[in-house]
Protein backbone atom coordinates (compact mmCIF):
# COMPACT_ATOMS: atom_id res chain seq x y z
CA UNK A 1 0.00 0.00 0.00
CA UNK A 2 1.34 3.45 -0.94
CA UNK A 3 2.33 5.30 2.25
CA UNK A 4 -0.03 8.07 3.33
CA UNK A 5 2.40 10.69 4.54
CA UNK A 6 2.02 14.42 5.08
CA UNK A 7 5.42 15.94 4.43
CA UNK A 8 4.77 18.65 7.02
CA UNK A 9 5.15 15.90 9.66
CA UNK A 10 8.79 15.54 8.61
CA UNK A 11 9.93 19.06 9.27
CA UNK A 12 12.21 20.76 11.77
CA UNK A 13 13.79 24.21 12.07
CA UNK A 14 17.25 24.35 10.50
CA UNK A 15 18.97 27.70 11.11
CA UNK A 16 21.24 28.74 8.23
CA UNK A 17 24.22 28.98 10.57
CA UNK A 18 23.95 25.23 11.22
CA UNK A 19 24.50 24.44 7.53
CA UNK A 20 28.18 23.67 6.96
CA UNK A 21 29.28 25.93 4.12
CA UNK A 22 32.78 24.44 3.99
CA UNK A 23 34.31 21.07 4.93
CA UNK A 24 36.49 20.64 8.00
CA UNK A 25 40.27 20.68 7.37
CA UNK A 26 40.43 16.96 8.23
CA UNK A 27 37.75 14.66 6.77
CA UNK A 28 37.50 12.24 9.69
CA UNK A 29 37.54 15.00 12.34
CA UNK A 30 33.79 15.36 11.89
CA UNK A 31 31.40 14.33 14.65
CA UNK A 32 29.41 11.10 14.53
CA UNK A 33 26.00 10.70 16.14
CA UNK A 34 25.31 7.07 17.01
CA UNK A 35 21.76 5.69 17.24
CA UNK A 36 21.77 2.06 18.28
CA UNK A 37 19.34 -0.03 20.35
CA UNK A 38 17.28 3.09 20.85
CA UNK A 39 20.11 5.03 22.51
CA UNK A 40 21.76 8.20 21.21
CA UNK A 41 25.42 9.01 21.77
CA UNK A 42 28.24 10.74 19.91
CA UNK A 43 31.85 10.16 18.98
CA UNK A 44 34.50 11.35 16.56
CA UNK A 45 33.95 9.92 13.07
CA UNK A 46 37.46 8.42 13.18
CA UNK A 47 36.09 5.98 15.79
CA UNK A 48 33.54 4.47 13.39
CA UNK A 49 35.50 1.18 12.99
CA UNK A 50 35.27 0.61 16.77
CA UNK A 51 31.52 1.22 16.76
CA UNK A 52 30.61 -1.32 14.07
CA UNK A 53 30.15 -4.96 15.05
CA UNK A 54 32.84 -7.34 13.81
CA UNK A 55 31.57 -9.04 10.69
CA UNK A 56 29.78 -5.96 9.35
CA UNK A 57 29.85 -5.40 5.59
CA UNK A 58 30.10 -1.68 4.86
CA UNK A 59 28.86 -0.81 1.36
CA UNK A 60 30.16 2.29 -0.42
CA UNK A 61 28.91 4.15 -3.48
CA UNK A 62 32.01 4.65 -5.66
CA UNK A 63 30.49 7.15 -8.08
CA UNK A 64 32.53 10.22 -9.05
CA UNK A 65 31.14 13.72 -9.48
CA UNK A 66 31.62 15.17 -12.96
CA UNK A 67 32.11 18.82 -13.82
CA UNK A 68 28.53 19.00 -15.00
CA UNK A 69 28.08 22.79 -15.05
CA UNK A 70 29.12 24.41 -18.33
CA UNK A 71 28.91 28.19 -18.44
CA UNK A 72 28.61 29.62 -21.94
CA UNK A 73 28.46 33.33 -22.78
CA UNK A 74 26.49 34.94 -25.56
CA UNK A 75 28.02 37.65 -27.71
CA UNK A 76 26.14 40.14 -25.49
CA UNK A 77 28.01 38.82 -22.44
CA UNK A 78 24.95 37.15 -20.89
CA UNK A 79 25.77 33.85 -19.18
CA UNK A 80 23.87 30.69 -20.08
CA UNK A 81 24.54 27.81 -17.72
CA UNK A 82 24.02 24.31 -19.11
CA UNK A 83 23.84 21.67 -16.37
CA UNK A 84 24.25 18.10 -17.61
CA UNK A 85 21.78 15.78 -15.89
CA UNK A 86 21.79 12.49 -17.79
CA UNK A 87 23.10 11.15 -21.11
CA UNK A 88 20.65 10.36 -23.89
CA UNK A 89 22.75 9.69 -27.02
CA UNK A 90 24.47 7.44 -26.19
CA UNK A 91 22.24 6.82 -23.16
CA UNK A 92 24.96 5.03 -21.18
CA UNK A 93 27.13 7.05 -18.80
CA UNK A 94 30.21 5.05 -19.77
CA UNK A 95 29.59 5.40 -23.51
CA UNK A 96 28.55 9.04 -23.36
CA UNK A 97 31.46 10.19 -21.19
CA UNK A 98 33.74 8.16 -23.43
CA UNK A 99 32.21 9.59 -26.62
CA UNK A 100 34.41 11.46 -29.08
CA UNK A 101 33.37 14.40 -31.27
CA UNK A 102 29.75 14.57 -30.04
CA UNK A 103 27.10 13.34 -27.61
CA UNK A 104 23.70 14.49 -26.29
CA UNK A 105 22.51 15.04 -22.72
CA UNK A 106 19.34 16.07 -20.94
CA UNK A 107 20.16 19.35 -19.22
CA UNK A 108 18.73 22.15 -17.20
CA UNK A 109 19.54 25.54 -18.69
CA UNK A 110 19.84 28.80 -16.82
CA UNK A 111 18.64 31.77 -18.91
CA UNK A 112 17.03 29.36 -21.36
CA UNK A 113 14.92 32.11 -22.94
CA UNK A 114 18.08 33.99 -23.88
CA UNK A 115 19.44 31.05 -25.86
CA UNK A 116 18.76 32.60 -29.26
CA UNK A 117 21.77 31.43 -31.23
CA UNK A 118 21.70 28.04 -32.92
CA UNK A 119 24.96 27.11 -31.19
CA UNK A 120 26.65 28.27 -28.02
CA UNK A 121 30.43 28.26 -28.13
CA UNK A 122 32.94 27.91 -25.29
CA UNK A 123 36.72 28.06 -25.83
CA UNK A 124 38.70 25.73 -23.56
CA UNK A 125 42.29 24.56 -23.13
CA UNK A 126 43.53 20.97 -22.92
CA UNK A 127 47.24 20.14 -22.53
CA UNK A 128 48.15 23.67 -23.50
CA UNK A 129 46.17 23.71 -26.75
CA UNK A 130 42.95 25.63 -27.44
CA UNK A 131 39.71 24.05 -28.61
CA UNK A 132 36.03 24.95 -28.77
CA UNK A 133 32.99 23.23 -27.25
CA UNK A 134 29.71 23.76 -29.09
CA UNK A 135 26.20 23.23 -27.68
CA UNK A 136 23.06 22.96 -29.80
CA UNK A 137 19.59 22.94 -28.26
CA UNK A 138 17.62 20.09 -29.83
CA UNK A 139 14.36 20.21 -27.85
CA UNK A 140 12.77 21.45 -24.65
CA UNK A 141 10.25 19.54 -22.52
CA UNK A 142 9.14 19.83 -18.89
CA UNK A 143 11.69 22.55 -18.20
CA UNK A 144 14.63 20.46 -19.41
CA UNK A 145 16.51 20.70 -22.70
CA UNK A 146 18.10 18.03 -24.83
CA UNK A 147 21.48 19.43 -25.85
CA UNK A 148 23.95 18.08 -28.39
CA UNK A 149 27.58 18.81 -27.56
CA UNK A 150 30.36 18.69 -30.12
CA UNK A 151 34.02 19.67 -30.01
CA UNK A 152 36.83 20.14 -32.48
CA UNK A 153 39.30 17.51 -31.29
CA UNK A 154 38.27 13.96 -32.23
CA UNK A 155 40.83 12.54 -29.80
CA UNK A 156 39.19 14.00 -26.71
CA UNK A 157 36.42 12.18 -24.83
CA UNK A 158 33.48 14.10 -23.42
CA UNK A 159 34.81 13.34 -19.92
CA UNK A 160 38.05 15.10 -20.84
CA UNK A 161 36.10 18.01 -22.32
CA UNK A 162 34.09 18.39 -19.10
CA UNK A 163 37.25 18.18 -17.04
CA UNK A 164 38.70 21.08 -19.04
CA UNK A 165 35.59 23.20 -19.69
CA UNK A 166 33.13 22.37 -16.91
CA UNK A 167 32.65 23.43 -13.30
CA UNK A 168 32.16 21.01 -10.41
CA UNK A 169 28.59 21.46 -9.10
CA UNK A 170 28.20 21.95 -5.36
CA UNK A 171 24.86 21.96 -3.52
CA UNK A 172 22.71 25.06 -4.16
CA UNK A 173 22.05 25.55 -0.44
CA UNK A 174 25.73 26.44 0.11
CA UNK A 175 24.96 29.77 -1.57
CA UNK A 176 28.49 30.22 -2.87
CA UNK A 177 30.45 29.52 -6.05
CA UNK A 178 32.60 26.44 -6.45
CA UNK A 179 36.08 27.00 -5.03
CA UNK A 180 39.37 25.27 -5.74
CA UNK A 181 39.21 23.16 -2.56
CA UNK A 182 35.82 21.74 -3.58
CA UNK A 183 37.39 19.86 -6.50
CA UNK A 184 39.09 17.59 -3.97
CA UNK A 185 36.78 17.72 -0.96
CA UNK A 186 33.49 17.23 -2.81
CA UNK A 187 34.72 13.81 -3.96
CA UNK A 188 35.11 10.70 -1.83
CA UNK A 189 38.63 9.31 -1.68
CA UNK A 190 37.36 6.07 -3.27
CA UNK A 191 35.43 7.64 -6.17
CA UNK A 192 35.99 5.76 -9.43
CA UNK A 193 33.14 5.83 -11.94
CA UNK A 194 32.18 9.23 -13.36
CA UNK A 195 28.53 10.15 -13.65
CA UNK A 196 27.19 11.96 -10.58
CA UNK A 197 26.21 15.61 -10.41
CA UNK A 198 26.17 15.48 -6.60
CA UNK A 199 28.48 13.67 -4.20
CA UNK A 200 27.43 10.71 -2.05
CA UNK A 201 28.23 12.90 0.93
CA UNK A 202 28.16 10.24 3.65
CA UNK A 203 31.43 9.02 2.16
CA UNK A 204 33.21 12.37 2.40
CA UNK A 205 34.28 11.61 6.00
CA UNK A 206 36.33 8.52 5.12
CA UNK A 207 40.14 8.71 5.07
CA UNK A 208 42.82 6.12 4.30
CA UNK A 209 43.33 5.84 8.07
CA UNK A 210 39.67 4.99 8.70
CA UNK A 211 39.65 2.45 5.86
CA UNK A 212 42.77 0.80 7.28
CA UNK A 213 41.18 0.67 10.74
CA UNK A 214 38.11 -1.03 9.24
CA UNK A 215 40.35 -3.77 7.85
CA UNK A 216 42.12 -4.21 11.18
CA UNK A 217 38.75 -4.53 12.91
CA UNK A 218 37.70 -7.28 10.49
CA UNK A 219 35.05 -5.18 8.79
CA UNK A 220 34.78 -5.92 5.08
CA UNK A 221 33.81 -3.36 2.46
CA UNK A 222 31.99 -3.63 -0.85
CA UNK A 223 31.25 -1.11 -3.57
CA UNK A 224 28.26 -0.35 -5.75
CA UNK A 225 27.79 2.50 -8.22
CA UNK A 226 24.79 4.79 -8.19
CA UNK A 227 25.09 8.04 -10.14
CA UNK A 228 23.55 10.72 -7.97
CA UNK A 229 21.26 13.05 -9.90
CA UNK A 230 20.29 16.66 -9.24
CA UNK A 231 16.92 15.30 -8.13
CA UNK A 232 18.54 14.48 -4.79
CA UNK A 233 18.05 18.20 -4.01
CA UNK A 234 14.52 18.25 -5.37
CA UNK A 235 12.19 19.49 -2.62
CA UNK A 236 8.90 17.79 -1.89
CA UNK A 237 6.42 20.44 -3.01
CA UNK A 238 3.27 18.40 -2.47
CA UNK A 239 1.59 18.19 0.92
CA UNK A 240 1.04 14.44 0.52
CA UNK A 241 4.00 12.25 -0.39
CA UNK A 242 1.88 10.08 -2.70
CA UNK A 243 1.65 13.09 -5.07
CA UNK A 244 5.44 13.56 -5.24
CA UNK A 245 7.34 12.22 -8.26
CA UNK A 246 10.63 10.67 -7.25
CA UNK A 247 13.71 11.26 -9.42
CA UNK A 248 15.42 8.44 -11.33
CA UNK A 249 19.02 7.39 -10.71
CA UNK A 250 21.13 4.79 -12.53
CA UNK A 251 23.11 2.13 -10.72
CA UNK A 252 25.39 -0.83 -11.35
CA UNK A 253 26.23 -3.77 -9.11
CA UNK A 254 28.98 -6.29 -9.76
CA UNK A 255 28.80 -10.04 -9.35
CA UNK A 256 31.54 -9.76 -6.73
CA UNK A 257 29.47 -7.27 -4.70
CA UNK A 258 26.41 -9.53 -4.89
CA UNK A 259 28.44 -12.44 -3.57
CA UNK A 260 29.74 -10.28 -0.71
CA UNK A 261 26.17 -9.26 0.12
CA UNK A 262 25.07 -12.89 0.11
CA UNK A 263 27.78 -13.86 2.58
CA UNK A 264 27.02 -11.02 4.99
CA UNK A 265 23.22 -10.77 4.90
CA UNK A 266 21.99 -9.55 8.28
CA UNK A 267 25.16 -7.51 8.89
CA UNK A 268 25.04 -4.93 6.07
CA UNK A 269 25.47 -1.20 6.66
CA UNK A 270 25.09 1.23 3.77
CA UNK A 271 27.33 4.28 3.51
CA UNK A 272 24.82 6.93 2.51
CA UNK A 273 21.25 7.12 1.32
CA UNK A 274 22.40 6.48 -2.26
CA UNK A 275 23.97 3.14 -1.31
CA UNK A 276 20.83 2.31 0.68
CA UNK A 277 18.55 3.05 -2.30
CA UNK A 278 20.77 0.97 -4.56
CA UNK A 279 20.90 -2.04 -2.22
CA UNK A 280 17.18 -2.04 -1.55
CA UNK A 281 16.48 -1.72 -5.29
CA UNK A 282 18.57 -4.84 -5.88
CA UNK A 283 16.05 -6.82 -3.83
CA UNK A 284 13.14 -5.85 -6.07
CA UNK A 285 15.15 -6.43 -9.23
CA UNK A 286 15.86 -9.96 -8.07
CA UNK A 287 12.29 -10.45 -6.86
CA UNK A 288 10.96 -9.75 -10.36
CA UNK A 289 13.37 -12.35 -11.71
CA UNK A 290 12.08 -14.93 -9.25
CA UNK A 291 8.37 -14.24 -9.43
CA UNK A 292 7.93 -13.08 -13.03
CA UNK A 293 11.00 -14.54 -14.72
CA UNK A 294 11.72 -11.00 -15.89
CA UNK A 295 14.70 -8.91 -14.83
CA UNK A 296 13.11 -5.58 -13.96
CA UNK A 297 15.65 -2.91 -14.87
CA UNK A 298 13.65 0.09 -13.72
CA UNK A 299 12.49 -0.06 -10.11
CA UNK A 300 9.44 2.15 -9.77
CA UNK A 301 8.76 4.64 -7.04
CA UNK A 302 6.04 2.54 -5.42
CA UNK A 303 7.38 -0.94 -6.25
CA UNK A 304 8.10 -1.83 -2.58
CA UNK A 305 4.57 -0.97 -1.56
CA UNK A 306 2.91 -2.87 -4.39
CA UNK A 307 4.61 -6.15 -3.41
CA UNK A 308 3.40 -8.31 -0.57
CA UNK A 309 6.67 -10.20 -0.86
CA UNK A 310 7.77 -12.80 1.64
CA UNK A 311 10.79 -14.04 -0.27
CA UNK A 312 13.96 -14.21 1.79
CA UNK A 313 16.72 -11.80 0.73
CA UNK A 314 19.14 -14.74 0.42
CA UNK A 315 16.88 -16.38 -2.17
CA UNK A 316 16.59 -13.12 -4.10
CA UNK A 317 20.36 -12.47 -4.13
CA UNK A 318 20.99 -16.07 -5.17
CA UNK A 319 18.71 -15.59 -8.17
CA UNK A 320 20.72 -12.56 -9.34
CA UNK A 321 24.03 -14.34 -8.83
CA UNK A 322 22.78 -17.32 -10.85
CA UNK A 323 21.46 -15.02 -13.58
CA UNK A 324 24.83 -13.25 -13.97
CA UNK A 325 26.80 -16.49 -13.96
CA UNK A 326 24.49 -18.11 -16.51
CA UNK A 327 24.78 -15.06 -18.79
CA UNK A 328 28.53 -14.77 -18.31
CA UNK A 329 28.13 -11.22 -16.97
CA UNK A 330 30.34 -9.49 -14.42
CA UNK A 331 27.80 -6.83 -13.42
CA UNK A 332 24.23 -5.71 -13.83
CA UNK A 333 22.92 -2.19 -14.42
CA UNK A 334 19.47 -0.68 -13.90
CA UNK A 335 17.71 2.47 -12.73
CA UNK A 336 15.62 3.22 -9.68
CA UNK A 337 12.95 5.65 -8.57
CA UNK A 338 12.45 3.88 -5.28
CA UNK A 339 11.06 6.07 -2.51
CA UNK A 340 11.90 4.73 0.93
CA UNK A 341 9.58 6.16 3.55
CA UNK A 342 7.76 4.91 6.67
CA UNK A 343 6.55 2.20 7.06
CA UNK A 344 9.11 0.75 4.62
CA UNK A 345 10.60 -2.59 5.66
CA UNK A 346 14.31 -2.86 4.79
CA UNK A 347 15.22 -6.09 3.04
CA UNK A 348 19.00 -5.80 2.60
CA UNK A 349 20.47 -3.28 5.04
CA UNK A 350 20.43 -3.19 8.83
CA UNK A 351 21.86 0.29 9.24
CA UNK A 352 23.46 3.22 7.48
CA UNK A 353 25.99 5.99 7.80
CA UNK A 354 24.47 9.26 6.67
CA UNK A 355 24.72 13.03 7.07
CA UNK A 356 21.92 15.25 8.39
CA UNK A 357 19.34 16.12 5.75
CA UNK A 358 17.05 18.98 4.89
CA UNK A 359 13.58 19.24 6.42
CA UNK A 360 10.71 17.86 4.34
CA UNK A 361 13.06 15.95 2.02
CA UNK A 362 12.87 12.40 0.70
CA UNK A 363 16.27 11.78 2.32
CA UNK A 364 14.81 12.59 5.73
CA UNK A 365 11.95 10.18 4.97
CA UNK A 366 14.55 7.46 4.36
CA UNK A 367 16.15 8.19 7.74
CA UNK A 368 12.71 8.00 9.35
CA UNK A 369 12.10 4.64 7.71
CA UNK A 370 15.23 3.34 9.45
CA UNK A 371 14.87 5.11 12.83
CA UNK A 372 11.07 5.37 13.10
CA UNK A 373 9.65 8.32 15.01
CA UNK A 374 12.96 8.49 16.90
CA UNK A 375 14.29 10.54 13.96
CA UNK A 376 12.89 13.59 15.76
CA UNK A 377 15.02 12.86 18.84
CA UNK A 378 18.07 12.24 16.66
CA UNK A 379 17.73 15.58 14.90
CA UNK A 380 16.88 17.41 18.13
CA UNK A 381 20.03 15.97 19.71
CA UNK A 382 22.12 17.02 16.70
CA UNK A 383 20.76 20.58 16.83
CA UNK A 384 21.28 20.87 20.58
CA UNK A 385 24.83 19.43 20.47
CA UNK A 386 26.31 21.61 17.74
CA UNK A 387 26.35 19.09 14.89
CA UNK A 388 26.93 20.57 11.45
CA UNK A 389 24.26 19.84 8.83
CA UNK A 390 23.95 18.84 5.14
CA UNK A 391 26.62 17.91 2.59
CA UNK A 392 29.73 19.26 4.30
CA UNK A 393 28.35 18.63 7.77
CA UNK A 394 28.76 15.91 10.39
CA UNK A 395 27.61 12.30 10.16
CA UNK A 396 25.48 9.72 11.90
CA UNK A 397 25.42 5.95 12.29
CA UNK A 398 21.81 4.80 12.42
CA UNK A 399 21.16 1.17 13.17
CA UNK A 400 17.69 -0.29 12.72
CA UNK A 401 15.18 -0.06 15.53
Amino acid sequence: MIPQIHIADYSYTLPDERVAKYPLPQRDASKLLVFERGAISEAAFARLPDLLPTGTLLVFNNTKVIRARIIFRRSTGAAIEVFCLAPCAPDSYVLSLGAKEECSWVCTVGNLKRWKEENLLLPFTHNGRSYTLSAKKLSVANGEATVRFSWDNPQLTFAEVLEAAGVLPIPPYLHRPTELADYERYQTIYSKHEGSVAAPTAGLHFTPSVLNDLKRKGIDTAEVTLHVGAGTFKPVKTSAIQDHEMHTEHFEVSLEALMQLRRRLGKIVAVGTTSARCLESIYFMGLSLLTKNILQRNIGQWTPYENSDKVAPATVIDSLITYLKDKGLRSISASTQILIAPPYHFRIIQGMVTNFHQPQSTLLLLVAAMAGDRWKEIYRYALEHDFRFLSYGDSSLIMGR
